[in-house]
């Protein structure tokens, strides 16, 4: 009997209709993951329900954060061998598929987050249903972690919804809303809270059909099918996904080409092949930056803040976008230009991301309420943070903060958005600099994940913890940084943009340094990049840290060519898409390379030894989160660790020798 168990992540009920109730809260934590206790105690109660049926089963959370956020990686990290992880992943598919054999109806009870693990446990049920809210967010991630699917999830999604719609998911690891995913077919019912309970008790009596894939799946699974459709996949996957970088996906296809979905055979074939990938060196290493996303969360948890007013002064694209974002995530915010037209072209890209976000018209709307224009600074008073983010430049700069010292409250944050110019610098006007901290957004405001929470030894700690805590409230990343030009990521950033300007100024095409680029792992080349920075910010920028941009590239931005935003710069822009003159990359030059990107990572090495953040970990999470460094690498410094300092320092040390002292190898190389 299940009431002789005394269960530590597990809570039991049975209702007057016969129906048991499993409520998985796991403890000392904030959100459910499947744990091996979590697990092994899930596996004890299917044995006792097996001997003991109830009339239904229902699997809930008792976590108000959410149904379950996947498996527990933590656990993942002591596998050695790829035997070892395989045993692992087919115990955890033992139990899953112990779920899906139980002979009554079971139904997983979505209430927010619902992935990887948490959605395969939820697919070994017969039926689903879906809290209707924007936080719930139901798929499949592990390809974000370099693995795929293990615990059945690339078996059983093609089965409820077939290959053609499961696979695109798996391969992107995309999350899906509650109405996305009853769309879709991967819930039965996506329900306001107030009917969750009731759809529920409704799968429970059993009546519904269970859902499966259509005939035409069956047609898809014919062995001579299966490989075409895998080029057709795979064709896909090599537009956007080295295969060298990010073998996962291509891992799946492989999978599910050579087993047919139908074949029980297949849950075997899963568990070698994210076995296989959970030792490699990717997998490695993008578990590696899931931990540092953490850790950068965790930076926001440290301190009770709780702001009702946001007051952002500046209405450009960087401050009225922070505007939007904090309306976005429930605040009330006023945003402040004298410019009417800036404060529209806020306003209707504002009403753009809420669509795009909420989707439902009344939340659009109650968020667009919240954006309110003010042309003349009456919401200063009120606000509990301030966010200035006008023109880089420090006499305006230092007159508007002299004049919000005066009017905001004396506990209102004061915060600058500026990217180059030291908070002493900004401060010196005040009457008390401490209250002025740094955070510094990222274009663009809604993709950008990390933000740069900036302090000098005279800045209120109070400021800064609220400063982060902040960021924690409107789902950003803070990354504690100390005042200094360019700060991390900026300061690190810019050498290798100078150093790709250069290259291109010796007449190497930009199509081709960008192939070095996105070879080598980069998200997107440099030269593609300063065009969507702007190569106006680019020279301003390499200015504000005294490291100019060639002059080539400041004579475009004179006649007008700023890049992406003005249609022209390095690249030419239709419609805003990149149009890039075809080139020989076949033979791109050896050291094009190991010039810009060690560049970077020997400017990484500078800025750990001299203290702009704690240690290698941050450097490396503000270069991922904050530049687009090559995820599967794990960031610059432990890319620099798995080559060897020696081997770096003597490579830049060549590169000195042809280059010039721009290639110096820094001082910290030594104590690497």
């Amino acid at each position: 009997m299940l009431s002789e168990y005394n269960f530590q992540n597990w809570a039991i009920e049975t209702d007057t209709k016969g129906n048991c109730w499993l409520i998985l809260d796991r403890k000392n934590t904030s959100a459910n993951t499947m744990g091996k206790e979590v697990l092994e105690e899930f596996a004890l109660i299917l044995t006792e329900v097996q001997k003991n049926p109830p009339k239904g089963l229902a699997i809930t959370s008792g976590k108000k954060s959410g149904f379950i956020a996947g498996a527990d990686i933590t656990e993942f990290l002591h596998l050695a061998t790829a035997e070892e992880a395989t045993a692992t992943v087919s115990k955890a598919q033992a139990i899953y598929n112990a779920l899906a054999s139980l002979p009554f109806p079971t139904v997983a009870v979505i209430n927010g987050f619902c992935l990887g693990g948490g959605l395969e446990l939820a697919l070994a049920c017969k039926y689903r249903v879906a809290l209707d809210t924007p936080k719930t967010k139901i798929g499949l991630p592990e390809i974000m972690l370099g693995v795929q699917p293990g615990w059945g999830g690339s078996i059983r999604l093609p089965r409820l919804i077939g290959s053609l719609k499961a696979l695109p998911l798996i391969l992107a690891g995309k999350a899906v809303d509650a109405r996305t995913a009853y769309k879709l077919g991967i819930v039965d019912a996506s329900v306001p809270e107030r009917h969750l309970k009731t759809a529920a008790e409704f799968y429970l009596a059993g009546s519904a059909p269970v859902k499966h894939c259509g005939i035409l799946e069956k047609l898809i699974q014919v062995p001579f099918i299966r490989p075409l459709l895998a080029q057709v996949f795979n064709a896909q996957l090599r537009k956007k996904v080295n295969p060298k970088h990010y073998p996962a996906p291509y891992a799946v296809v492989d999978t599910w080409m050579k087993n047919s979905i139908f074949n029980p055979d297949a849950f075997a074939a899963e568990a070698k092949s994210i076995g296989n990938l959970m030792v490699t060196p990717t997998a490695r290493n993008l578990v590696g930056i899931f931990f540092l996303r953490d850790r950068l969360k965790s930076f926001a948890k440290n301190t009770r803040f709780e702001p009702e007013h946001v007051h952002v002064v500046g209405a450009g694209v960087m401050g009225g976008d922070i505007a939007a974002w904090c309306a976005l995530n429930g605040f009330n915010v006023t945003v402040q230009d004298q410019s009417l037209p800036a404060i529209a072209a806020t306003l209707k890209r504002a009403k753009q991301l809420f669509e795009k976000r909420l989707k439902l018209p009344y939340l659009v709307q109650a968020a667009r309420d919240r954006l309110m224009p003010d042309t003349t600074g009456l919401g200063i008073a009120k606000a509990d943070i301030i966010i200035e983010a006008i023109i880089e430049n420090v006499a305006a700069k230092q007159e508007l903060f002299a004049m919000l010292e005066e009017h905001a409250h004396p506990d209102a944050i004061l915060a600058t958005n500026t990217s180059t110019i030291p908070l002493a610098t900004i401060g010196q006007v005040l009457k008390n600099p401490g209250r002025v901290v740094g955070i510094h957004f990222f274009n663009p405001v809604s993709l950008m994940q990390l933000v740069e929470i900036v302090s000098d030894p005279h800045t209120d700690q109070t400021a800064v913890a609220k400063a982060m805590s902040f960021m924690g409230k409107i789902d950003k990343l803070p990354l504690p940084v100390r005042s200094s030009p360019g700060f991390l990521v900026n300061r690190i950033l810019i050498p290798y943009l100078i150093e790709s300007a250069t290259i291109y100024q010796e007449g190497v095409p930009g199509a081709v340094i960008d192939r070095a680029a996105t070879d080598f792992g980069m998200l997107m080349g440099p030269i593609e990049l300063m065009d969507t920075i702007g190569l106006d910010v680019c020279v301003y920028a390499g200015r504000g840290m005294g490291t100019p941009i060639p002059e080539f590239v400041d004579t475009w931005v004179k006649e007008g060519k700023l890049g992406k935003k003005s249609g022209s710069g390095f690249y030419t822009y239709r419609k805003g898409k990149v149009i890039k003159p075809k080139v020989n990359v076949a033979n791109i030059p050896d050291d094009i390379a190991d010039r810009i990107i060690l560049r970077m990572v020997n400017e990484a090495q500078a800025c750990l030894r001299e203290g702009i953040v704690t240690d290698a970990d941050l450097v490396d999470a503000g270069l991922v989160f904050g530049a687009g460094f090559a995820p599967f690498r794990g960031g610059p410094l432990k890319y620099a660790r798995a080559q060897q300092a020696a081997n770096i320092k003597e490579r830049l040390e060549q590169l000195e020798s042809r280059y010039g002292d721009r290639f110096t190898p820094d001082p910290g190389w030594g104590s690497v």
